[in-house]
């Protein structure tokens, strides 16, 4: 039973960034949220229809992860999600302060989108396993679960 618990508890800590934090922020804080879209894109419709969208891939992608069901396309659609906004909107080469020492706004940007990047590397990982073999079985069958609180592996399981 603590396995499953410890499965729980680690895809939990995944998607706590989006669900709640991240999304509940966007309900709170909609208006704050389609300013800062609108640096990606100057149409404050299609801004507000980003948030919308990011909203319910935060909420419906990490239930999916939490829940197991799709889990792996799920993963991979959260991956594709950090990876975007990491380049709509941490554009640390942007930045006209960007230095290795010293106070550097630039930098923090720079620590944002690679935490971006290393969060997507996370969901492909959940996505597909830690090897070639879950690639494969991924590949195969991209929207069946993972069955991450299932104690026995079925033969044809990614190792």
């Amino acid at each position: 039973m603590m396995s499953i618990g410890v499965a729980f508890a680690s895809r939990c800590l995944l998607v706590l960034l989006f669900l709640p934090f991240s999304a509940l922020d966007k309900l709170l804080n909609f208006g704050q949220a389609v300013d800062q879209a609108k640096a990606a894109v100057p149409n404050r419709m299609l801004a507000r229809g980003l948030i919308g969208i990011g909203f319910g891939i935060e909420v419906l992608m990490s239930a999916a992860i939490l829940s197991g069901v799709a889990d792996r396309a799920a993963a991979t659609v959260l991956a594709a999600y950090c990876v975007a906004t990491a380049i709509l909107w941490k554009q640390f080469w942007k930045t006209p302060d960007f230095t290795l020492r010293g106070v550097s706004r630039g930098r923090d940007v720079f620590w944002d989108f690679l935490k971006n990047l290393a969060l997507a590397g996370g969901f492909l990982m959940l996505a597909t396993g830690t090897n070639a073999a879950g690639v494969r079985t991924f590949l195969d069958a991209p929207l069946a679960s993972s069955h991450p609180y299932r104690l026995a592996p079925s033969p044809g399981d990614s190792p």
